[in-house]
């Protein structure tokens, strides 16, 4: 027997008879032979990880610009407590915890420079020729954009992985978006929590971090503070303020991960779900919060957009790259000659010549924008 052939079989063995095997895989798009000591997950997952959009998540704003400070979470650290906090998850319900991860690990590779503002300027410039949503923008990368390969465009990646990009969505991506749309597999459920819970968390971690954000008008205004910072003081004494910040965030994920747990194990018991199939009838999510903790996330999100993100000095990072980004838009729309040979090769091919720059500089590093915004300008 290889080595793939005993990791499927494991899985067959561990695994909750709802969870996703690889052997079940719905395949690739392109055929490929497969790997003799991976599953088609784990191999995802690999493919992620060497891919150079991964790479450049290190660079690439999560609310802070990426260059302000080596502390400050960029959208690569997001994407690893996303995968974190999923495969955790995943091992718990006795899911498919290579699927999450792969998911997780890829659900951010469109983003592109100076967070969500650089999201919405693009979107807005795009608006005649299809608009930008960042996580459509991952699965192009995965499908077409990414170039390693010789035999296929993009990473090939199982159709589940694909999948679970495709239909990836929390509340700060597709608040309108109705849940019944949406799921495939559970894994692809544990990712969507997985990445509210990591964002929310590194967000108030950061937010206090920065001294725009104060622990005495957290404990005052939003209850799951409160709430942790009680649990961590009944435990500890004479705590210093990093200590203290340091263990109600660490309190603040467990228990948000408790609530999905209890919350998913109870509603499994309740549809009798037996294979993967059944799940696709379902017209809401096993993998949620309880009414209770999503209350309390509403609340918490609500204060994070008042107190932090619409805070006057984040307001001045966003609206500069968002300029940026215009400037580098226009430019290069004026003139396609201004783009490297390798995008400019690829103008005859696309419907839209401004998909092409489009993609350019979503692509791109906070960094590697700013270079280029000089260097033009």
């Amino acid at each position: 027997m290889d080595l793939r052939s005993y990791f499927e079989d494991l899985e067959h063995q561990t695994l909750a008879p709802y969870a996703a095997k690889s052997s079940g895989s719905q395949g690739r798009r392109y055929p490929e032979t497969a790997s003799a000591t991976r599953t088609c997950f784990q191999r995802d997952r690999d493919r992620i990880i060497h891919a150079k959009s991964f790479r450049r998540l290190k660079h690439k704003t999560q609310v802070f610009v990426a260059t302000d400070s080596d502390h400050y979470r960029s959208r690569l650290t997001h994407t690893l407590e996303v995968a974190q906090i999923s495969r955790h998850l995943a091992r718990i319900l006795r899911l498919n915890e290579d699927l999450a991860e792969a998911i997780a690990l890829a659900h951010d590779l469109g983003h592109p420079p100076f967070g969500h503002s650089g999201e919405r300027a693009l979107d807005e410039l795009m608006a005649d020729f299809g608009g930008f949503e960042h996580n459509i923008q991952s699965l192009r990368v995965v499908e077409e954009l990414e170039q390693k390969y010789p035999g296929f465009p993009g990473l090939n990646l199982s159709f589940e992985v694909r999948e679970g990009l495709k239909k990836h969505q929390t509340p700060w991506d597709h608040p309108d978006v109705k849940a019944e749309e949406v799921y495939l597999t559970l894994e692809a459920q544990v990712v969507n929590l997985a990445d509210e819970i990591a964002y929310n968390n590194h967000d108030l971690d950061d937010g206090l971090g920065a001294g725009i954000l104060v622990e005495s008008d957290l404990s005052a205004k939003v209850s799951l503070w409160r709430e942790a910072k009680a649990s961590v003081e009944s435990q500890y004494a004479n705590l210093e303020p990093y200590q203290l910040k340091t263990l109600i965030n660490s309190a603040l994920i467990s228990r948000q991960i408790e609530d999905v747990v209890a919350r998913a194990t109870s509603t499994l018991k309740k549809v009798e779900l037996r294979d993967l199939t059944q799940l696709q009838g379902l017209s809401t999510p096993i993998v949620a919060f309880s009414d209770a903790m999503r209350t309390q996330n509403i609340e918490l999100r609500k204060y994070l957009y008042t107190e932090f993100y619409s805070h006057e000095d984040i307001y001045k990072m966003n609206k500069k790259g968002q300029r940026i980004i215009r400037v580098l838009f226009e430019t290069f729309s004026e003139d396609f000659r201004l783009l490297p040979v390798a995008h400019r090769a690829r103008i005859s091919t696309e419907n839209s010549k401004q998909r092409v720059v489009c993609d350019y500089i979503a692509g791109m590093t906070d960094g590697f924008a700013l270079k280029e915004h000089a260097g033009l300008f």
